[in-house]
């Protein structure tokens, strides 16, 4: 059960008399225990078990504080008993805060009658526990994802406090200690907000649902299946690779958790084809990071963003579909430019996989992902039933799965049921286990929603479009680059809610301003995308580090070839602020959105060629501006349309100056690389 984040093999005796090492293991079982009975208790809470929204959110969070404090150590650099005399005393504090911490999230259910009764009016004892939860969840945040988010909240109680001792233009009213408390910590506007909520009762089941699968075996099959087919061509470990990590990142909503499943074997095959060390790792990166755009999961925020915009799960599915395919096609096609830049050539047939006999051994891992489609699509069933009738149905297959291989290999059916328990067991230690960073974070993040929720956010909204001036434009860049900025010290999620919470509105707001309809769903997925790109921005980027790690290269380089991959996801945000088309809005023609995807496509495969230098060749200086050009007709036939005022019905006729120009581009390099094909590369 090894669930630790913070062993340290060293340390631990090797007599098995030896009381440390009893308590070393009886503290490994615990935490494996307390992280199967959080899985339970929450596939409970999908099927038959029934109770209040606050208390499911409550006892989520005792779960996540409790393990935090037990398995993350408060320090990175571990104090040795000779320097210091507390070093003894290290394990029971975490024992105390832990304990503590799991009383301090379940008060509000405990007392939620009386609390309701006191309402803006908290008791002494209400003062104390709101307070002191507040201080144990921003350390927990601390332990689990760094910094960051615990000062950004620190920050935001402070301006609540002190915001009338301002100057005029920064001045808020300020609240008092009691009205914070009360907002804060013992109501559900805050810490126990939208949320922690969406996070205890959908994301926690599709992250476990990912953790199984990769448990049973999935991330390797899809891997293997991507290189099966994709190794053989130029540059194929580095398509292998983006296949298979959009895959991985449908059911995993990780950049990290991609990177080390599917990065520790295409890693090393891109370096093997001969990519530098620094461009496989930002190839796998990129593949990665972009893995949190794919639905269903989109790195839990797709559930959150249905919550604060008040529309179905499957409407945030819809908005998000073309961009995130579009994001994938394109970097399969800059892997594409990197190897005809490169002049590589594909592996051997005999180094890969056969395509069916992979098929064969991984088919059944595609059942569970079905059932969920089916059960989301067709059914129309909730996410939460439909993540769990897709877990129940990877436990029977897990099961199937096992057994078969025991009988093969002639040992008994039993065999492969414990084999199978063991495999379950493991899959839901690891759900919990890669839960802890995102139920924190969306805790502490709630803190700053409910100071939000007091006033601040109207103060801050104006405070924004004082900044930007009223522009649109510049509103834009000031939240791309703020949520790259948080990013860097944030996950995904925490970056998404901050940044929506704060700028969302307001970017709605100034668009109506230019005589531009944004929809909200376009505004809170302008704020999580570039909350998905601060993975790989240097200096900090989580991602870079972990596949420069597998890779042997410089992690701040890798960030920085990373980013320059992910700068064609960074455009497709600015581009559906003002093409509302591309994230289906107002679509209602499934023949229409299949011309919007695949136009967009070629759009950002022009504006990818301008980035990478190359299309068939060598871009040369004055075809940057036609395929600049073309990018932009291309994504937004509409962009002139201020002074040509077509029909909205003839809109698509706009699409052809774009093609037309992509088309002279292309036939002119077609031209030189027939009259010189040395050096050239090898034709799209």
């Amino acid at each position: 059960m090894r669930f630790f984040l913070n062993s340290n093999k060293q340390d631990q005796p090797t007599a098995p008399s030896c009381p440390s090492f009893k308590s070393s293991r009886l503290k490994t079982r615990s935490i494996a225990l307390t992280a199967v009975l959080w899985a339970l208790f929450q596939l409970s809470t999908a099927s038959f078990l029934i109770l209040d929204s606050i208390k499911i959110r409550s006892i989520h969070l005792a779960f996540a504080v409790f393990l935090v404090f037990l398995t993350i150590p408060h320090t990175k650099t571990p104090l040795k008993q000779k320097e210091s005399g507390i070093a003894g005393w290290l394990p029971l504090l975490d024992i105390i805060l832990a304990v503590s911490g799991a009383f301090f999230s379940l008060y509000i259910q405990l007392d939620w009658e009386g609390l309701s009764l006191r309402a803006g009016d908290p008791s002494l004892r209400d003062l104390i526990l709101g307070s002191a939860l507040i201080l144990v969840l921003l350390e927990a945040a601390r332990r689990s994802i760094g910094p960051s988010l615990p000062v950004i909240v620190i920050l935001f109680s402070l301006y609540a406090f002190f915001g009338a001792y301002m100057p005029e233009t920064f001045a808020f009213q300020g609240v008092s200690f009691r009205k914070y408390l009360s907002q804060v910590s013992l109501s559900s506007e805050g810490i126990y907000g939208i949320p922690l909520g969406v996070s205890a009762s959908i994301v926690f089941l599709f992250v476990l649902l990912g953790s199984m699968l990769d448990k049973a075996g999935a991330g390797q099959f899809f891997t293997r299946l991507a290189m099966s087919v994709l190794g053989k061509y130029k540059g194929g470990p580095a398509k292998a690779a983006v296949v298979s990590s959009g895959l991985s990142g449908m059911i995993s909503g990780s950049s990290i958790a991609n990177i080390v499943t599917t990065g520790t074997f295409t890693i090393p095959l891109m370096k093997k084809v001969g990519y530098p060390a620094k461009k496989a790792a930002a190839v796998e990166v990129a593949a990665s990071t972009d893995g949190q755009l794919m639905p269903p999961i989109m790195g839990a925020a797709a559930f959150i963003i249905a919550e604060y915009v008040n529309i179905s799960y499957l409407e945030v599915v819809k908005a998000a579909i073309i961009p995130a395919f579009v994001s994938y096609f394109t970097l399969f096609y800059v892997t594409h430019l990197e190897a005809s830049k490169l002049g590589m050539k594909g592996l051997d047939k005999k180094d890969l996989p056969d395509f069916f006999a992979e098929l064969k051994k991984g088919l059944h891992y595609l059942i569970p992902i079905f059932i969920l489609i089916f059960e989301l699509v067709i059914l129309r069933h909730s996410p939460e039933l439909s993540a769990f009738r897709a877990i129940m149905g990877l436990i029977l297959i897990t099961f199937y799965q096992e057994i078969r291989k025991s009988v093969i290999h002639g040992k008994t059916a039993l065999s492969g049921i414990k084999n199978g328990l063991y495999i379950i067991k493991e899959g839901l230690i690891s759900g919990s286990k890669n839960m802890l960073g995102v139920a924190v974070a969306t805790a502490a993040a709630g803190i700053i929603v409910g100071i939000v929720g007091l006033g601040l956010g109207g103060m801050i909204t104006q405070l924004v479009e004082t900044l930007s001036m009223g522009n649109i434009f510049l509103l834009l860049l000031i939240t791309a680059f703020a949520s790259l900025l948080l990013g860097m010290g944030l996950p995904t999620t925490a970056t998404y809610i901050v940044m929506a919470s704060l700028t969302a509105p307001v970017i709605v707001q100034v668009g109506a301003g230019f005589q531009f309809f944004i929809p909200l769903i376009a505004a809170h997925l302008f704020c999580f995308y570039f909350g998905i790109l601060a993975d790989d921005t240097p200096p900090v980027g989580l991602a870079s580090y972990a596949a420069a790690a597998i890779a042997g290269s410089n992690p701040i380089e890798t960030g920085i070839q990373g980013f320059l991959y992910d700068l064609r996801t960074a455009v497709i945000p600015f581009l559906f602020i003002f093409n509302t088309e591309l994230i289906l809005y107002g679509v209602t023609s499934w023949l229409n959105g299949v011309l919007i995807f695949l136009m967009a496509v070629l759009g950002a495969f022009c504006f990818s060629s301008v980035i990478q230098g190359w299309f068939i060749v060598k871009v040369r200086w004055f075809e940057i501006a036609p395929l600049l050009l073309a990018s932009l007709l291309l994504f937004h036939p509409l962009v002139f349309n201020r002074w040509l005022q077509l029909p909205r019905d003839q809109r698509y006729w706009m699409y052809l100056p774009g093609l037309v120009l992509m088309l002279t581009v292309y036939l002119s390099q077609l031209h030189r690389q027939k009259n010189n094909p040395v050096g050239y590369g090898v034709k799209l």
